[in-house]
């Protein structure tokens, strides 16, 4: 009995040697056949732009086809297609925030959990800002809240939809400066700027990308920059932390993360070689005129950014009873 144990044993180890083995093989080889970057959006939105210049130049890299699939059901269905993949690098995700961060807090029965992916890379941010018709009669910040403050659930802002960026950055607004505004959510950002130009609407946190063109052709106003600091476009805006609301922090970011049976030693391989990309003069150009800006670093500084971002927003729907019928 024993020394049938003994080689019951022997036998497992063998295979689990075999076993890594081919999965290291494997990985050696990676990538032996077509890549698949699934974006939880759209085609023709900010994710799908990044995932298509990543693609084409991942493509060049690695001598294998690399395509773009959208899944424009949602951004959970996206989502919830790469956290049921196998881990072997083929589908992988490439999204905004929502999904990698806070889905979990906003939507029941998502079928995936944020933290399940295999963080890869961050790829590139945006700053929002706090965009305004040009007829709203605060000139600033703090007389933005004040008239808020005046005119509780009368000032509007918009959102490309429940549980975006700019509809939580209008509840961190509502937070911090201790206002009740109401949410009115568009199905994307061009109903949503269209209103706001016509003055239908008081507010948006949007893009800079799509914001500045509208602001330098006098068609809304710009009261401030949501990023931490200034930005080099609109040096003469100032930050909303600044103008007296310190911490406020909103921009727009999109990363590329993988199953959550992914091994870390490939995520870290695919990894430098998203670097190698987002180094590269020619993709740091491509990225800058579309107002992007290449975010370089590790696995493990995505996973820190994650949770920093999940913390953040975290508090926000909590303070503010955010909630999704």
């Amino acid at each position: 009995m024993k020394r049938y144990a003994a080689l019951v044993m022997i036998v497992g180890g063998l295979l689990g040697v075999i076993a890594g083995a081919v999965q290291s093989a494997a990985q050696d080889a990676y990538p032996s056949r077509r890549v698949t970057l699934v974006v939880p959006s759209p085609a023709g939105s900010t994710t799908d732009a990044v995932a298509r210049l990543v693609a084409e130049q991942l493509q060049q890299k690695w001598g294998q086809s690399v395509i773009v699939e959208n899944n424009s059901r949602g951004l959970n269905a996206g989502s919830e297609q790469v956290a049921r993949a196998s881990g072997d690098g083929y589908i992988l995700l490439v999204s905004p925030p929502l999904p990698l961060t806070i889905a979990h807090l906003l939507y029941r029965d998502i079928g995936y959990q944020p933290s399940q992916f295999v963080p890869i890379s961050l790829l590139t941010k945006i700053p929002n800002v706090l965009a305004v018709r040009n007829n709203l009669p605060a000139k600033d910040v703090k007389e933005l809240v004040a008239f808020a403050k005046a005119n509780p659930g009368k000032v509007t802002y918009a959102s490309q939809g429940a549980g975006s960026t700019a509809h939580l950055s209008g509840a961190q607004l509502e937070v911090r400066g201790g206002i009740k505004m109401t949410h009115v959510p568009y199905r994307g950002s061009a109903p949503a700027l269209n209103d706001l130009i016509a003055g239908h609407i008081d507010l948006f946190f949007d893009t800079l990308t799509t914001s500045v063109p509208l602001y330098r052709g006098n068609k809304i106003r710009i009261m401030a920059v949501a990023s931490p600091e200034r930005v080099d476009a609109v040096k003469e805006l100032p930050t909303i932390a600044e103008s007296g609301f310190p911490g406020f922090r909103s921009i727009t970011w999109f990363a590329m993360a993988g199953p959550p049976k992914m091994p870390a030693d490939l995520a870290a391989r695919i990894n430098r070689d998203v670097v190698e990309i987002l180094k590269k003069p020619d993709v740091d150009k491509r990225l800058r005129e579309l107002r992007l800006d290449p975010m370089i670093g590790s696995p493990a500084d995505a996973t820190k950014f994650f949770a920093e971002e999940t913390a953040l927003w975290g508090s926000v729907i909590k303070e503010a009873n955010v909630t999704i019928p």
